[in-house]
């Protein structure tokens, strides 16, 4: 009884064995992975198991849920094409990676003489790119009081770009309470969308202002700017308006002026009236030639 066993359990033994032998089992070593952008990733398909001597490898690249060949037939293809290659035993080498490449690559593996002829391995690549040098607007003048907003926009980093402000070369803290030098300021900065505002303009808030776009990948600045504040001239204002007061009520003048020397006469053209010359029906004897008559009119005897 006891040796039937033990052949039983041999068997079950042997029997498990050539099971997992004769079965694909694929491995990698990192299912999400990420690169710089220029820079070379390999994604990992390592066999664990397989009878097969020649399986058939292929790796497929999906984007936006549609698959597409990267590597098929024994050869790259697709827009990975001149810079990829395949590297023992099935890993799959990017070279030169660029934003295009994030999407998820599919490492299949087919081998007919094994009970288990088939396996797949799902991965995910992320490229990042390094923000260019974003668009910063700041006004160039401002006075006491107002309110502003300084702006700054990039688009090409990958992941999105958060912002960073920095006045005199000094980085500007996201919450100015959180600082001792900058606690009494009145901005508010979104590190999310660049915005930075200025909700009453101090004297102080002068100085040279640029802003910088960062991720993962690295960073970028754009050129500093320098941002004056002004006091309000309430006197220089109201000196103007009443300068231009003065002007208007100078022309009004002039005008009227001109009016009561007779070189405008456009009322008197209009109040001319044109009188119609009336016909005498009276009889005319005299005429500058003397000693001629002519008969102006008839009579009767």
């Amino acid at each position: 009884m006891a040796i039937r066993r033990q052949m039983l359990s041999l068997a079950l033994f042997s029997w498990l064995c050539n099971s997992t032998a004769s079965a694909v089992i694929l491995r990698t070593t990192e299912k999400s992975v990420w690169t710089n952008e220029f820079e070379s990733i390999e994604l990992t398909c390592l066999i664990e198991s397989i009878s097969t001597n020649n399986p058939r490898i292929e790796w497929k690249k999906i984007k936006n849920g549609v698959p597409s060949y990267v590597y098929f037939q024994n050869k790259i293809s697709g827009d990975l094409e001149h810079r990829a290659l395949l590297r023992e035993p099935a890993n799959l080498l990017i070279l030169n990676a660029s934003r295009s490449d994030t999407a998820q690559y599919r490492c299949e593996v087919a081998a007919i003489d094994d009970q288990k002829p088939f396996d797949e391995i799902l991965i995910s690549l992320a490229v990042r790119v390094k923000p260019v040098m974003p668009r910063c607007s700041v006004p160039e003048a401002v006075t006491v009081g107002s309110s502003i907003e300084l702006r700054c926009i990039e688009n090409e980093g990958f992941p999105q770009s958060q912002y960073q402000w920095f006045k005199n070369n000094e980085e500007l803290p996201e919450d100015p309470r959180t600082s001792s030098k900058f606690y009494n300021s009145s901005y508010t900065m979104n590190t999310e969308t660049g915005s930075l505002k200025l909700r009453s303009v101090k004297k102080e808030d002068a100085g040279e202002y640029y802003c910088q776009a960062r991720n993962e990948a690295g960073w970028s600045k754009c050129s500093p700017q320098i941002m004056e504040v002004y006091d309000l001239d309430i006197v220089g204002i109201f000196l103007k308006v009443l300068g231009g007061v003065a002007a208007f009520i100078f022309v009004i003048v002039g005008i009227c002026q001109i009016q009561k020397s007779g070189y405008c006469s456009c009322k008197d053209h209009r109040e001319t009236d044109y009188k119609v010359p009336q016909h005498d029906n009276r009889m005319d004897y005299t005429r500058p030639d003397e000693g001629h008559f002519r008969h102006k009119s008839s009579f009767v005897i």
